[in-house]
């Protein structure tokens, strides 16, 4: 095994590989990910593992989760994998925005959303991202105005939106005061996907598929009760989604397949490869990288079961993993030549999504700016921005571009 497991943790493990191998018939087949029929048997596969209690392993026992550890959620991942069956479909949402929600939200929204969410009823997607606010996430320029009655009118444009174009429900960062600093002046809401005045629209990508989306907010009303957090504090609320989502792309690397003996097995197929020294000096490169994550991830698992909160070396995970898979992604290709990007082969998605993720969940540079400045002490980058009300550096960005 994997972890070094507690009496009790052996005990668990045990009884999750037997209930996956019981049950693992009723598992959905692979399909594209744009396949109604898929996505909606995916969503039952989801209920299945919930009522299971094999998703939201450490979400509180009164939210519908089964209030264990980490370790516990990491055994699941590991014991899915090994069953050979697919995950939740809605990571983003069960890994993601429910804690956020279970951090932030109020008693309602606990009780309106974390249930469907949690069984595959309602899938959520992440509104963060801009075309002018992906990396430098606080500089969103999507509005949300108060009115009178106390609800919201929301405009704007996000992108890069992961399982929009089927979720129910969207988690949202909004300006709503352009008055103050870019940080001080965001709150977060809950978007039904439904509302009057969204669009989605599709982006394709190299694969063929459309994961993500752009989508457009057209004075769409938000009830007074969708905001998550408290009004202007949507930059604190929004660092809880991004630490999850670190977490999930980086300690997540084995059930997301990134997997040093699945890439050495992979090589070991072509006679040639294995006694090609450069090849073997590549493989081992990167496998040496995805086990350093894999027991960096430990020690962060131990932190969290010490009720630690992790820090943004959570950061460092993810840079690590995406770069070795690109790596694995590039060394197989090179043995494999053009059968790795075969439509039947099981290399040609992971080939052609890995370069994006290298964004998702922030750059790789500001990953390493924000690891050198809070985990290394190193100075920070100048920032002509600080103390600056957001309207202010809007005015000056619109008087550059006229002056050019």
């Amino acid at each position: 095994m994997d972890l070094n497991d507690t009496p009790e943790q052996v005990h668990y493990r045990a009884k999750v590989r037997a209930w996956l191998h019981e049950h693992k018939d009723e598992a959905p087949a692979a399909q594209g990910e744009d396949d109604a029929a898929y996505v909606q048997a995916r969503r039952a596969w989801q209920g299945k593992l919930a009522t299971a209690g094999l998703a939201g392993v450490t979400w509180p026992v009164e939210l519908g989760g089964q209030g264990l550890g980490p370790i516990e959620h990491v055994i699941v991942g590991q014991e899915i994998v090994r069953a050979g069956v697919p995950d939740i479909l809605d990571v983003i949402g069960v890994g993601m925005l429910g804690p956020t929600i279970i951090a932030h939200g109020s008693a309602e929204q606990k009780n309106r959303y974390l249930g469907p969410m949690l069984h595959g009823d309602e899938v959520w997607c992440q509104l963060f991202s801009e075309p002018a606010a992906g990396s430098d996430l606080a500089a969103v320029q999507a509005r949300a105005v108060l009115q009178d009655d106390g609800s919201w009118r929301l405009s704007g444009q996000k992108v890069w939106t992961t399982n929009a174009h089927f979720a129910a429900h969207g988690l949202l960062l909004a300006r709503t005061d352009a008055d103050v600093p870019k940080h001080k002046g965001l709150t977060m809401f809950i978007v039904p996907m439904d509302a009057a005045g969204i669009t989605i629209r599709g982006l394709r990508q190299i694969s063929g598929e459309a994961e993500f989306n752009e989508v457009f907010f057209d004075d769409v009303r938000l009830d007074a009760d969708a905001v998550v957090g408290g009004v202007g504090n949507g930059w604190g609320t929004a660092l809880t989604t991004l630490m999850f989502e670190r977490l999930t792309i980086g300690l997540g690397s084995e059930s997301l397949g990134y997997q040093a003996e699945r890439y050495a097995a992979a090589i070991a197929t072509d006679e040639h490869a294995r006694l090609d020294p450069e090849v073997r000096r590549r493989l081992g490169e990167l496998c040496v990288q995805l086990l350093a994550v894999k027991f960096t991830g430990y020690r962060m698992l131990s932190a969290l079961q010490q009720g630690q909160i992790p820090g943004p070396e959570a950061g460092l995970a993810k840079v690590t993993t995406v770069r070795a898979a690109i790596d694995a992604g590039d060394l197989i290709a090179d043995v494999l030549g053009p059968d790795a990007l075969d439509a039947e082969s099981e290399w040609a998605y992971m080939i052609s999504f890995l370069p994006g993720l290298k964004s998702a969940g922030g750059t790789e540079e500001i990953l390493r700016n924000t690891i050198g400045e809070r985990v290394l002490g190193l100075p920070p980058e100048p920032r002509l921005d600080k103390g600056i009300p957001f309207s202010e550096l809007r005015a000056k960005e619109r008087a550059g571009v006229a002056a050019t």
